[in-house]
Formats: structure tokens, sequence, C-alpha cells
């Protein structure tokens, strides 16, 4: 974990804060970006804190693997779903997303 967290989780809603519509960030990735590679778990929190009055796009970060975040982040993942499929993400056959086609990497 870096010894700043409220610096890195500040440095975490800049990046979500980009990420366009129609594409999705890995936590890992975000973790790279800011330098900190095998700080994914450190993105997570820094989401899960993620005040709502910044109006982030958190439903754009998922798991490199392109699953969808845990179902108690959103309540039920059909919802994360949901919003994505709006911003038209498509969706593999297993329900992972197409991460060739909609991967950001800032």
């Amino acid at each position: 974990m870096p010894d700043n967290r409220e610096g890195f989780f500040k440095r975490v809603y800049e990046i979500v804060g980009r990420i366009p519509e129609g594409k999705v960030a890995a936590y890992g990735g975000i973790a790279r970006m800011l330098g900190c590679p095998g700080g994914a778990r450190t993105v997570g929190w820094a989401m899960r804190s993620a005040p709502e009055d910044m109006k982030l796009p958190c439903h754009r970060v998922v798991k490199a693997t392109g699953e969808l975040s845990p179902s108690h982040v959103f309540g039920d993942p059909e919802i994360q779903r949901a919003m994505l499929e709006a911003e038209g993400i498509t969706f593999r056959a297993d329900g992972t997303i197409d991460m060739e086609r909609h991967l950001w990497q800032g």
C-alpha cells in the first residue's frame, strides 16, 4: 500500500474521472498508471471510499479479466452490467466484458 493513502486515493479518483464512456479500466491497470504495480487492492479500497458527490464513473472500473465488481458494490451485478451496456460496452457469452475492445489504458 502506498505511504500516503489519501494522496493515492485522490490520484485514483483523478484517473477514474477520465475513463471515457464506452470504456473500462482494470483495478490493476489504474495502479500501474500510478506507478504502483501490485496495488490493485488499494485501488479497490479507494473505489469503495469514493465520495458520492464526486460523481465518478465507478461502474467503469472492473477486474482485468473483464469480470464485474463483487455484487455488494452495486447491490447486484446486473446494475453495473446495465450501466455499462447503456454506454455501449459489450459482453462475451461467459458474461465478461470484451476487454480487447473496451479497455482504456489512459
